[in-house]
């Protein structure tokens, strides 16, 4: 790593404060907002350079080109050692979620189901019911992976009198953090293909892979060659408000990505483009950086649970910079975010709109400094009347 420093201990909460984002704008100023995802880090150098470079051309009108499709690929090859993502099967879209909705107007039709593993992102709900398709939840099993029992079943279910079901597989996953195996991917591609589902992934968290941890694309493993995929660097490193995504044909599946519309490459911003580009070319050893952070930010928030809070169960994910934490022992009256939110000050998701499974849950985002961990399981024990622990 060569003595990078971690990003996320780079900045005061007073620095923080003066952001005007959805994370730092939505609640009163003492409210510690640990909810949506956006990180609390500076921009990675070589990203913040590239976008004073084109600030300097005035190089701001509209995207072409396949730079950040080539800069995924080289990406996937060497992080993932995945040589299959053909630049000539990606379309630029404006970001992961409208790029889901665009490919799912593809493989589906009005009415038609997607199934969702839930517990998961809330959008998926929300997005999928307003372009008119039906949510149909696959449950995860209690371990917070994919019950292939109940996978199968709800794919029989759907075929049923469905012209076009899809399966909208969130790997990895929002918000358990689970990371899918290639057995698990390609024993999805095969009930699929079984069942007649097209497989759209959304692979946003790709790149945020705790130590020890691999991520396995779907497009990878045998018989997931219909499938789509969305990926960006928006999440990794923290662009969030930098518009731009790329979906990702399998190999079956490239005369659907080619009748994608004209218009939706008019989405994406063009420095947002130049920025995800930059970040994946020459954002590695930031990257590397921010992912020991989190996994010392893991490590820390087991700690301070298991001495604070010891009946809220959590399990440190694979993947992503959130923390999925089990609150049902405390048996509190209502929901336990906004117990957190009103008597402790600190904003967390609640697991509610996850779906069924979410209910009890609240998910914390560990992309923030030590210090910030500490003073929010420090507010939510207050919160709880336990002691606050050692200042």
């Amino acid at each position: 790593m060569d003595g990078m420093p971690n990003p996320l201990r780079r900045l005061t909460l007073e620095q923080l404060r003066r952001r005007t984002s959805m994370k730092w704008r939505t609640y009163p100023e003492d409210v510690l907002p640990l909810w949506v995802a956006e990180m609390d880090v500076p921009l990675a150098e070589p990203v913040a350079q590239a976008i004073r470079d084109a600030v300097a051309r005035g190089d701001t009108g509209y995207p072409v080109g396949t730079a950040y499709a080539e800069a995924l690929a080289d990406f996937a090859s060497t992080r993932w050692n995945w040589d299959g993502l053909a630049v000539k099967r990606t379309a630029i879209v404006p970001d992961v979620m409208l790029g889901i909705v665009e490919m799912l107007k593809l493989v589906s039709g009005p009415g038609d189901p997607v199934v969702v593993n839930s517990p998961v992102y809330p959008p998926f709900y929300q997005f999928v019911a307003n372009m008119g398709r039906q949510v149909v939840e696959a449950e995860l099993g209690a371990d917070g992976r994919i019950d292939f029992e109940v996978l199968e079943d709800v794919f029989g279910r759907v075929r049923k009198g469905a012209a076009r079901p899809a399966y909208l597989l969130c790997s990895p996953h929002n918000p358990t953090g689970a990371v899918h195996t290639a057995g698990e991917l390609a024993d999805v591609a095969a009930l699929a293909r079984t069942y007649g589902v097209r497989v759209v992934a959304d692979e946003i968290h790709a790149p945020l892979m705790a130590a020890g941890a691999t991520f396995v694309p779907y497009l990878s493993v045998p018989g997931a060659g219909s499938g789509l995929s969305l990926m960006s660097a928006s999440k990794a490193w923290n662009l969030a408000g930098l518009k731009a995504a790329v979906a990702v044909a399998g190999t079956d599946a490239a005369d659907d990505l080619a009748r994608l519309p004209e218009e939706v490459g008019h989405g994406p911003s063009h420095v947002g483009v130049i920025a995800h580009t930059a970040a994946l070319r020459d954002g590695g050893a930031w990257l590397d950086a921010l992912l020991t952070g989190l996994d010392d930010n893991r490590r820390l928030l087991a700690g301070l649970l298991a001495e604070a809070l010891p009946a809220v169960r959590y399990e440190p994910a694979r993947a992503t910079y959130l923390a999925w934490l089990d609150c049902r022992a405390l048996e509190l009256p209502g929901d336990p975010a906004a117990v957190f939110l009103e008597r402790g000050r600190v904003a967390l998701n609640s697991g509610v709109p996850f779906g069924t499974g979410g209910a009890g849950f609240v998910r914390l985002n560990l992309a923030t400094s030590p210090e910030l961990i500490t003073e929010a399981v420090r507010r939510m024990a207050a919160a709880l009347g336990r002691p606050r622990g050692p200042a």
